[in-house]
């Protein structure tokens, strides 16, 4: 079973390099629009990202509706296990 934490750590590790913030602005209540600046093909290199760190392949049209730091480690962990 994956790990939260572990999820956690990952996700904001590649959204601090795909939005080119500070990992430390990257937690789990922030909105990736809203409060990081993604815009709509930010949002698909994202899933893109999340795609190659995990291993996984997200179905990109749902991916891209989920909103938050938060919600894409429940989204990816879906996958995970």
């Amino acid at each position: 079973m994956a790990d939260y934490q572990d999820v956690l750590a990952r996700v904001r590790k590649v959204t601090a390099q795909m939005l080119n913030v500070d990992e430390e602005e990257v937690t789990e209540d922030k909105d990736f629009a809203f409060h990081l600046g993604a815009e709509s093909i930010d949002s698909i290199k994202l899933v893109a990202g999340f795609d190659e760190e995990f291993g996984i392949e997200m179905d990109e049209a749902e991916a891209v509706q989920v909103q938050s730091v938060g919600a894409a480690v429940e989204y990816i962990m879906k996958y995970l296990d």
